[in-house]
């Protein structure tokens, strides 16, 4: 029985079946949609593959067809909101980028030199002047950056892009930095020879709906890949105290309080004992500072961190590697959003009409032939 690799070309399959077990199931069912040539929303959890479905039917082909001249070279724009995680994919592109061409060469094909470039604010001029002169194959970018290729002599490299890649879509859709984005994927979409098919990707999205019309912009249709997976949750209601009319308990200096924190800290610290990991949320930042240090203290440890806010990849890379070495054994946090998205019981609310700051403003900002009314053509932001 064949499976989705069956698309892909007999070096491609070869390298990916080396690499991986099997293909996840976003993989499986996202590259149907891909090698279909229907705009994408894949939506599955961090770790199931995401980043891999997008690219590989990408590479597939640039590794396969003929090499167009170099003027026409950069077929595929990946916009990333984070620099970092730009970054990070492009560490992750070389692995299949020279596995595949390997395979190649193995089976004796002509194997192509497929170029990346990451341009971000952070890149050097020179670096951008050789990109112009030089098109990469597939081009990384952030949202900023895209919009000042769009609006400099640059953006003549664009006009060979045929597929459109856009990560983390969650974190941008409601915002006006997504508004912003909007606005310049239709101006990309004026400025190349055919319409870019366009991939979203995102770990914690709802309702997919919403953020498949907002990856569609005006009048595309969206097709939806849910591969996420609701979590099952165990819920028990615990008390630490026998009375909770009678509080009245003595402090670590001898004075009598009435409060439940000095019951509740011991069962914390129990409780975290007794699994591999454990998130604890509070409501604020000084309350989870003041309950990291109180468990901290009582375990004679640094057993948990405190944290406020919503975890970026870097600080989630590096708790998690304190919580693999057992070095920390649970979090503190302030943040329940992101869990809530994740378990589907939290809606993404998105924004559904431009900011006029951003529609109005900063978009108008264009050379010629890429007048106000060719940029606003065709708002994509759905009322």
């Amino acid at each position: 029985m064949g499976t989705s690799l069956d698309l892909f070309a007999p070096a491609t399959r070869d390298w990916f079946r080396g690499a991986f077990a099997d293909p996840t199931q976003v993989q499986e069912r996202g590259w149907q949609e891909v090698a279909a040539g229907r705009h994408v929303l894949m939506a599955a959890p961090t770790g199931s593959g995401k980043t891999l479905a997008a690219f590989l039917w990408c590479i597939d082909r640039l590794a396969t067809e003929p090499t167009p001249p170099e003027a026409e070279r950069c077929r595929v724009l990946y916009v990333s909101p984070m620099k970092a995680l730009a970054h990070d994919v492009d560490r992750n592109l070389r692995s299949p980028l020279v596995g595949i061409r390997r395979q190649m060469e193995t089976l004796g094909l002509p194997a192509t030199d497929i170029a990346v470039f990451i341009r971000t604010g952070d890149t050097p001029a020179e670096a951008r002047r050789s990109m112009e002169r030089h098109p990469p194959d597939i081009l990384i970018t952030t949202p900023e950056s895209l919009y000042l290729l769009l609006t400099s002599a640059a953006r003549r490299i664009l006009a060979s892009v045929r597929w459109l890649i856009v990560d983390e879509i969650h974190s941008v859709a409601a915002t006006k930095r997504g508004s912003h984005l909007a606005l310049s994927l239709e101006r990309l979409c004026a400025l190349t020879k055919l319409e870019p098919q366009r991939i979203g990707l995102s770990a914690t999205q709802r309702p997919l709906e919403e953020v498949a019309r907002f990856l569609g912009g005006s009048n595309r249709e969206v097709a939806i890949v849910d591969a996420g997976r609701l979590k099952t949750m165990e819920v028990r209601v615990e008390v630490p105290v026998d009375d909770m009319a009678r509080l009245t308990v003595e402090d670590d200096h001898g004075r009598i309080a009435s409060s439940i924190w000095p019951a509740i800290y011991p069962r914390l610290l129990e409780l975290i004992r007794e699994h591999r990991s454990t998130i604890v949320f509070v409501n604020s930042r000084r309350l989870a500072e003041r309950l990291a240090a109180r468990v901290n203290e009582l375990a004679g440890e640094e057993l948990v961190l405190a944290h406020h806010g919503s975890i970026a990849r870097e600080q989630r890379l590096v708790i998690e590697d304190r919580l693999k070495a057992g070095v920390v054994r649970g979090l503190i946090a302030t943040s329940t959003l992101e869990l809530g998205i994740d378990m589907g019981a939290v809606d993404l609310v998105l924004q559904v009409e431009a900011p006029p700051s951003v529609a109005a403003g900063i978009q108008r900002v264009g050379r010629a032939g890429h007048s106000v009314g060719e940029v606003s053509r065709g708002v994509i932001i759905p009322n």
